[in-house]
């Protein structure tokens, strides 16, 4: 078998029926789909793969002669370097807020500022902004924990919480620079990137508005309690909810955790935005520093040390000090490394089959409205393979050309931000972040598949619309 549609096909199959069907454990069900995949796939099309992604002949024909376990456990632990370290920090960031109380004084402290009413909105413009200079899984780390808790607080609204931080991370995710997809997408198609910063932000407003609104629907049709979890005992929660204000640490020591890992990557970003090789700015110490702890993983690290010294202060333990602590989130996080690497392994897989040249060649000569075709394009490559990123980069890559056409109707960054909208359909079990809010979050399969892909569709399409009216009444900017 040689046809990467027919290919995606069959792993499809094999991932939703082992794991809505005969009940495997999802990472049984991805490593099996990776397996099946990575079998039917001919030498040939991987060698193609690679040479497509600019990889030299030697390393092609090397990748094409590997085995397929090799080459499934080279996938597994690529991802496993992205997203080890800061699942396993951020599971003992997560723990050590609920425990030390930090996450109900910053609660408590929300609750103040905007009202019960007005907490989820809260939590979607916070997650939006966050989500614009920091990684879309980081801010699913530094937000759960506070959604948890606040769940706890005002009794009720888990699924509502969950999906505006959702919501938020993810459209920020693939319409604003810094966020790497964004950033290559402006590169390929000549946008400038104040403009798509700009554009970005306002088609991103409008769909996160429709995102909440699509939640409150969702969140009274299937309301969601919040489960115990090994990181999150709902009967320790409920004390620390218990305690009165002087029991609990200060805001801004409550603040550490979170703030420590997001000044620290902004800063980062800023500094290597304004910094150019000759500048004396690049050399100097201040850069180096931010430069080392702005790296996500040492950022996320330092936020976790932070955490662990807040509830070793407030908290009184016995002889084992914070090693129960640790451990249950580790425990916690172990899980969500090994089956979110899985779920990598499908999904790279899935892309040496060469599903998104696949794609490329058979939408190349479709003749139709040209914003429509990028949403569909990126559509059609995230719900085949799973990363949004790489939809970006495919979709991209196929209209680039368009985009500097002297005829074209429209500026280019409504074909960019198309293409942005249109990388958020659909998300399912290939990708590696769905896995990561699925077990966050508590949620089973059905209940993700049911509630936080519907989400994101409706967003990506809310934000189609939008850039179709706004090429249509301001279309060269």
């Amino acid at each position: 078998m040689s046809d990467p549609l027919l290919i995606l096909a069959v792993g499809v199959c094999i991932v939703v029926g082992g794991i809505i069907g005969l009940k495997l454990h999802p990472f049984l069900a991805l490593l099996l789909g990776a397996f099946i995949v990575a079998l039917l796939t001919p030498a040939s099309a991987i060698e193609q793969f690679a040479h497509a992604k600019g990889t030299a002949p030697a390393a092609a024909q090397a990748l094409a002669k590997k085995g397929i376990g090799e080459r499934i456990a080279t996938e597994f632990g690529n991802t496993c370097s992205k997203i080890g370290i800061l699942i396993a920090m951020a599971a003992i960031i997560g723990k050590c807020m609920l425990e030390s109380g930090a996450a109900e004084r910053i609660i408590r402290s929300m609750l103040r500022l905007t009202g019960i009413g007005k907490a989820p909105i809260a939590f979607l413009v916070s997650s939006f902004f966050i989500g614009i200079p920091v990684f879309f899984d980081t801010v699913l780390f530094l937000m759960m924990p506070l959604a948890k808790a606040m769940t706890l607080r005002i009794g009720k609204n888990y699924l509502l919480l969950v999906l505006c931080i959702m919501a938020g991370a993810a459209m920020a995710n693939s319409l604003v620079p810094p966020a790497p997809g964004p950033l290559f997408l402006i590169g390929e198609m000549h946008i400038p990137i104040g403009l798509m910063m700009i554009a970005g932000t306002i088609v991103g407003l409008f769909t996160i508005t429709a995102g909440y609104f699509f939640a409150l629907w969702a969140n009274k049709k299937w309301p969601i309690p919040l489960r115990d979890s090994l990181d999150a005992k709902l009967e320790d929660i409920k004390l620390i909810a218990a305690k009165e204000d002087v029991h609990l640490p200060g805001l801004g020591v409550s603040l550490l955790p979170v703030l420590i890992p997001l000044v620290f990557i902004c800063a980062d970003t800023i500094l290597n935005t304004m910094a150019t090789p000759g500048d004396p700015l690049a050399q100097s110490a201040v850069l180096k520093v931010v430069k080392f702890f702005g790296d996500k993983n040492i950022a996320v690290v330092t936020g976790g040390i932070a955490a662990l010294l807040i509830l070793a202060s407030h908290k009184k333990s016995g002889k084992e000090g914070l090693t129960p602590f640790v451990q249950a989130a580790l425990m916690s996080g172990g899980g969500i490394i090994l089956i979110t690497a899985a779920g990598g392994a499908f999904g790279g897989m899935l892309q040496q089959t060469g599903i998104s040249t696949r794609i490329a060649d058979m939408t190349r000569e479709y003749q139709m409205a040209l914003i429509p075709l990028a949403f569909l394009i990126a559509a059609v490559v995230r719900t085949a393979q799973g990363s949004a990123t790489v939809a970006l980069i495919t979709a991209s890559g196929i209209l680039s050309g368009m985009a500097s056409n002297a005829n074209l109707g429209f500026h280019p960054v409504y074909l960019g931000l198309a293409i942005g909208c249109g990388s958020k359909l659909v998300p399912w079990m290939n990708d590696a972040g769905f896995w990561i809010i699925c077990k966050l979050s508590n949620l089973t399969e059905q209940e993700a598949l049911k509630t936080i892909s519907p989400l994101l569709v409706v967003m990506g399409l809310a934000g189609l619309v939008v850039i179709m009216i706004g090429a249509q009444l301001f279309p060269l900017i």
